[in-house]
């Protein structure tokens, strides 16, 4: 406690050393006043706030303020609550021999002395205002009550209804009773109720450096909603953990959990996960609804796509697989399926982790690897159950692939999902598992590419029928539809200007055609060209009808599908007449696509709709993207020479080594250019060029040797041998793709 030398607090000398004022006005600290008492008075009387005030205080005792926000939980535990409660002080870090503590009045030797006494450690002072530290303690020793502040902030909590049901009865530990009842409870409640009013498929618990905050996922997007302190945070994932039956001790690991409410009178699931991130926890729940799996017609896929996938749901064994990232609807339309087809005459058993949806009618299994359930072990069991329909939640493995196969060649169909950009690329995923190709030829009758878009909200979209604005002309620019519609914002859909999302999809059915070139182990461009010839809209032309539709904008097209789906990454857009190269189309600026949009003159390769082939057509389409066989031992430099190729958009095929090379030029020798690294086992890159040059289907292929050695001879000898540019290595990024195009242009002319 202060004792007053003379008339004048300290705190008052303190503010007029530091030039806020020539004199505090009399009366304005009272007599025997505290230095709390004093802090808060002198504050109001000069009009000051906290923060100039640490600062005149913390340079009148010449130390510092403090860093409130990231003290240390190894130094509160060494103060009691008691003890920071009577001298309002609050412990920041144990400094080993001393401790480092916030304090409004660094000249109060009575606090000096007990916190010593009570922590064993030397007090070492820092300022902090009255308020900041009480905020603090009460933060830090009384998180209730600080979790009952942020509640009075958001709002009455009689709007809530929300249960947890209890799956099955368990003990609860005795340091878990306090997390069942009270102020954490209705905060984890709130957020929870928020969540599924808003719509939401994820909830988001983050620590960040100034403490916590929740985000929801809604429609694909992430949005704030509320943010508090970190031990407040902490309190909300310890509820949570202990709804998902998890241990709430553990912080040190990952942990899952799961549990179901009841909200509103609806039942939902939760899937919970935490993560250990910065000291803390991260939490993320999934909320699923039971009432949303609905038929294939409610997943408001187009009409032609719905016939589509219905023909291949028809076939009586193979497998029909769904391809997408997480979140882009694969499961809900997979579960549509499932319920389209399920009926009393069908034994339909499913395989997945976890169950998201129960269904009725159909026997649902759990994978479980710590009790020996994994996909391929639950597949060989389910061979034995006389199943008609199997559905495989991911085929992840060469194992799952391989049982999924048999399934499949024994008289089953199999419908399961795998990690794949699009329908084509299914047919790779599938065989870099392990299948081989004429496995996947034999099996697979077809794949499902899904993206969700959202939908522009009914209520506030408003029409274009003027000018456009910058972006939006851009974007027209860049993929050749004018947009019908313009999202805004309204209360209706949280001021995001979309509420609700639709399907887009691209769906591969093999053909005989298909099937000789993936036997053939032609190129995705290819197997791409081929189906689209034989009607594969694809994502990209599917989201823009919903463009055209007035469904969606163009800057939602952007968002989902990105810069890479504006060109035609896969090399072909089935036209059977060859297009001109980047360099013909730069210089003519774009043109007019085949299916009469502009084409932009930045995105030269833009994608047209796709033509039904005509009577008679070749069925092997004619290559539009210059395909480049790159060979190299060094895996580093493939990578390297990969990158710069295919930025300038080739098709790159890698082979490690010349031997390989050769054996892919047999099989396949359809490429625009060859890239041979000289020095490589088995088979280098001179001799590998001497027999390019021998075989007549490759004798006027373009090659390209890299190399780091020198010299004039070398160069000479390779050039003898029919190279047509020699490169040193390390590449250089600029010089590598203008002798690739240079190369190129000589070819042809």
């Amino acid at each position: 406690m202060y004792t007053p030398l003379d008339s004048e607090h300290w705190i008052a000398r303190a503010v007029r050393r530091a030039g806020l004022v020539e004199e505090v006005p009399p009366g304005s600290v009272a007599a025997g006043a505290s230095s709390v008492e004093a802090w808060e008075s002198i504050r109001d009387a000069i009009h000051a706030d906290d923060a100039t005030m640490e600062s005149a205080v913390s340079t009148f005792f010449r130390t510092r303020t403090a860093d409130l926000a990231n003290a240390q939980p190894t130094a509160v535990q060494l103060l009691p609550p008691s003890v920071a409660r009577k001298y309002l002080v609050f412990p920041l870090a144990d400094q080993n021999r001393s401790l480092l503590v916030a304090t409004c009045d660094p000249s109060d030797l009575e606090a000096e002395r007990e916190i010593g006494f009570a922590s064993g450690r030397r007090p070492e002072f820092v300022v902090a205002s009255p308020a900041s530290l009480r905020e603090a303690i009460d933060l830090a020793y009384e998180p209730d009550r600080a979790v009952e502040d942020v509640l009075g902030k958001l709002g009455d909590m009689d709007r809530v209804s929300l249960e947890v049901l209890e799956e099955a009865e368990e003990e609860i530990d005795a340091d878990e009773l306090d997390l069942d009842s009270g102020p954490a409870v209705k905060l984890a409640n709130l957020i929870l109720h928020e969540a599924i009013s808003q719509g939401a498929s994820d909830i988001h618990i983050q620590p960040t450096v100034t403490g916590g905050v929740v985000r929801f996922r809604v429609d694909g997007v992430l949005r704030t909603s509320v943010q508090f302190p970190l031990p407040v945070m902490n309190r909300v994932v310890s509820r949570i953990k202990v709804v998902g039956k998890m241990d709430i001790a553990d912080r040190l690991r990952p942990q899952d959990g799961r549990a179901q409410i009841l909200n509103q009178g609806r039942k939902f699931d939760l899937r919970i996960s935490t993560v250990p991130v910065r000291g803390a926890e991260k939490v993320v729940i999934r909320i699923l609804d039971p009432s949303a799996v609905g038929t294939l017609e409610e997943t408001r896929l187009p009409e032609r796509d719905l016939e589509s996938l219905r023909h291949l749901l028809r076939q009586r064994d193979g497998i029909v697989v769904v391809t997408g990232p997480t979140g882009s609807g694969k499961t809900t339309t997979l579960y549509g399926a499932l319920t389209e087809i399920a009926t009393d005459e069908v034994n339909i058993m499913t395989v997945e982790d976890p169950v998201e949806y129960e269904l009725p009618g159909l026997a649902q299994i759990q994978v479980e690897p710590k009790k020996g359930v994994t996909f391929a072990s639950a597949l060989r069991a389910i061979l034995r159950q006389d199943p008609d329909v199997i559905f495989v939640g991911e085929i992840r493995d060469v194992e799952t692939a391989e049982m999924a196969a048999q399934a499949s060649l024994t008289g089953h169909l199999v419908l399961a999902t795998v990690h794949a950009n699009d329908a084509v690329g299914a047919i790779r995923r599938l065989t870099d598992i392990g299948l081989d190709s004429a496995t996947v030829v034999q099996t697979l009758r077809g794949a499902l590419a899904q993206r969700l878009v959202r939908r522009v909200c009914p209520d506030c979209h408003e029409s274009l029928d003027g000018d456009l604005n910058e972006e939006e002309e851009e974007l027209v620019e860049r993929f050749g539809v004018r947009p019908l519609v313009r999202a805004v914002g309204c209360d209706a859909c949280h001021y995001q200007g979309y509420r609700g999302r639709l399907p887009v999809a691209e769906i591969l059915h093999m053909s005989q055609a298909i099937e000789n070139l993936v036997l053939g182990g032609a190129s995705p461009s290819k197997i791409d060209a081929r189906a689209r010839r034989d009607g594969m809209r694809s994502l990209l032309e599917a989201a823009l009808e919903r463009v055209e539709a007035g469904e969606t904008t163009l800057e939602e097209v952007q968002r989902v599908l990105g810069d890479t789906m504006g060109g035609d990454e896969d090399g072909a857009d089935g036209d059977d007449t060859e297009a001109p190269g980047p360099e013909a189309k730069a210089a003519t600026g774009g043109g007019e696509t085949a299916g009469g949009r502009p084409a932009a003159a930045s995105k030269p390769r833009s994608r047209s709709p796709a033509k039904a082939p005509p009577p008679g057509a070749d069925d092997d389409p004619e290559e539009l993207t210059p395909r480049v066989l790159l060979v190299d031992d060094d895996p580093v430099a493939r990578a390297i020479a990969r990158a710069l190729l295919e930025r300038d958009r080739f098709d790159v095929e890698e082979a490690e080594d010349g031997q390989e090379a050769l054996d892919i030029l047999v099989r396949d020798p359809d490429f625009s250019i060859v890239v041979l690294d000289l020095d490589m086992p088995r088979l280098g890159g001179q001799e590998a060029l001497r027999e390019i040059r021998t075989m007549p289907a490759t004798a006027s292929l373009p090659a390209i040797v890299l190399t780091g050695r020198t010299g004039a001879d070398t160069e000479a000898e390779l050039l003898r041998d029919g190279a047509d540019d020699y490169l040193n290595k390390p590449i250089d990024a600029v010089r590598f793709g203008a002798r690739v195009q240079a190369a190129l242009r000589r070819v042809r002319g």
